[in-house]
Parts: C-alpha cells; sequence; structure tokens
C-alpha cells in the first residue's frame, strides 16, 4: 500500500513539474498516433502471405529457439502490424490489442497516473521500445510505445517499404465496445483523445497532430472491428487486390477484404467520410 501511494505521489509531482516548465501545457505528453495492431492467427505462414499480398513487407521477426514468437509486418516507418501465432487450444484468434505512439512514455505515464488510470510499469520491450499497457473496459489491452534509437523498429527506417504497398497508413480503427457512453468519457477524459466536433458517431481524432482517429460503436453479435487504410484512389485499390487473388467487397467510397481469420481491413480516400454505421464486410 506505502509503495502504491508513493508511486501515486510521484507521478502527481512530475505532472506539476512538468506543468511549471517553460512554455509547458496542460498535456505536455503527446500520443501521437497509432503505433501498431496486434493480432493472433492460427497459420503464422498463411497470415504472412495475405500481408504479401496487400504489399506489406515483413521487417522483422522474434524467434524462441526455433519457433517464432512475433511477426511485425511493416506498414510505415511509424506503423507495424504485429502477428502472433496461437501457441493453446484456448487463445482467441483474432485482433488482440491496439498500441498508440508517445514521444515521452514516461511522461505520459505520469499523466494518466494523475487521472487515476493504473498502467503496466513502463519497460524495455523485445524489439528494444519503451512499452506500457492497461486493460480497458472491455477487458482489451491497449498499449502504448515510444520509439528509442537502437531498437529494431528504429533501426528499420527506410527499410521494408513495400513498393507494392495498396496503403502506407493506418489511418483509423473502428471498435466494437459493450457501454458507449462510457467508452467514450473515458478515452476523451482519462486518455485525452479529441471527439470530433458534431459526430454522433463515437468517432475521436487521437491527436490534434495527427489525421489518425479511433471510432466507437455499440458491440453486437458477430461485429468485428475495422482497420481503415488511406489509399489515394478507391478503384485502383481495388483493382490490385483483385488482381492479386484476394476476394474484395466494394462500396462506394471504400473497397475491403479480409484475412484468413476475418479481420477486415478497409481501404478508403477519407475514412471520415464513412457512415458511421457498423457494417461486417
Amino acid at each position: 500500500m506505502v509503495t502504491k501511494m508513493r508511486r501515486r505521489t510521484a507521478a502527481l509531482l512530475m505532472v506539476v513539474l512538468l506543468s511549471c516548465l517553460p512554455g509547458a501545457i496542460a498535456q505536455a505528453p503527446q500520443v501521437t498516433g497509432i503505433a501498431h495492431i496486434a493480432l493472433r492467427v492460427s497459420d503464422l505462414d498463411r497470415e504472412r502471405t495475405f500481408f504479401h499480398a496487400l504489399g506489406f513487407d515483413e521487417a522483422f521477426a522474434l524467434n524462441n529457439g526455433a519457433r517464432t514468437t512475433e511477426v511485425f509486418v511493416k506498414v510505415n516507418d511509424r506503423q507495424f502490424i504485429e502477428i502472433y501465432p496461437r501457441v493453446r487450444e484456448k487463445d482467441v484468434l483474432g485482433w488482440m490489442h491496439v498500441c498508440y505512439e508517445s514521444d515521452s512514455l514516461q511522461q505520459l505515464y505520469a499523466l494518466y497516473a494523475a487521472r487515476g488510470l493504473r498502467m503496466s510499469p513502463v519497460v524495455k520491450a523485445g524489439a528494444g521500445n519503451l512499452i506500457s499497457s492497461f486493460h480497458d473496459q472491455d477487458g482489451r489491452v491497449v498499449e502504448f510505445t515510444q520509439y528509442l534509437p537502437g531498437s529494431r523498429h528504429f533501426e528499420d527506417r527506410g527499410k521494408h517499404l513495400g513498393a507494392l504497398r495498396v496503403s502506407d497508413e493506418l489511418q483509423a480503427i473502428r471498435m466494437p465496445v459493450h457501454d458507449l457512453a462510457a467508452a467514450r468519457q473515458f478515452y476523451t477524459a482519462t486518455l485525452g483523445f479529441e471527439e470530433l466536433n458534431g459526430d454522433a458517431g463515437g468517432r475521436m481524432r487521437i491527436s490534434g497532430d495527427a489525421n489518425e482517429w479511433i471510432g466507437l460503436f455499440e458491440a453486437s453479435a458477430n461485429t468485428q472491428p475495422q482497420f481503415l487504410f488511406r489509399v489515394a484512389n478507391t478503384k485502383r485499390a481495388a483493382n490490385q487486390l483483385r488482381s492479386r487473388g484476394l476476394k474484395i467487397t466494394q462500396q462506394k467510397k471504400h473497397v475491403s477484404v479480409e484475412d484468413p481469420e476475418g479481420n477486415v481491413f478497409v481501404f478508403v480516400k477519407d475514412s471520415l467520410s464513412l457512415s458511421t454505421k457498423t457494417r461486417n464486410n
């Protein structure tokens, strides 16, 4: 109990000190965008083939002896898709978590602690970056990371940028939640995301400095999250996907595909122009 109180006091002191620095603002540490999404799959090689068809290169992998424990597929120099193989039969397949990037994770940790959020201690992960996480109201892991010089991600900058990528930006994630009002309050008041003015669809910008956002919608049977990727031309994206042997679902403003596990990947020119109604393409 004493240790927890000391940590909370230290976090509060850090926030106060930050606010006293010249030029500081209320939320000095920034959440700068989406760093990665993580998926658990039943067949690692099959999933690799799927992302290769989307034009994304594999940047690197982590191994435990002869067994691959994690694959990092690259969207751009700051965004990745992490793929984990299922190890136990009870492991749930599909989307595992989203990770957001911060430019100062220790400061962000202190700010969130002052708001009452209990996160795991900031540590250096296997790939060499700082990381911290918590579980949201729906029990999902939410991660935050800070890229560090010397890490696998940092050292891969300028590399593995697939020339055949259908998209080079993961712009948004739409996720089902069981209590929409509570989730919106949490993401705005605690995490500091910015609810779009006049938007009734639960869409929030992650940072004022980035055009990346999340969307929340009421969970129901068979609803799945959607991962939205920006493209310059949806018709061209549809032709690219079709020519690579992928089954597509094409709408007026977007085209989507599913990976072998049923995860939905949407390619759209302007993701904020999409209807907020739930789709399961």
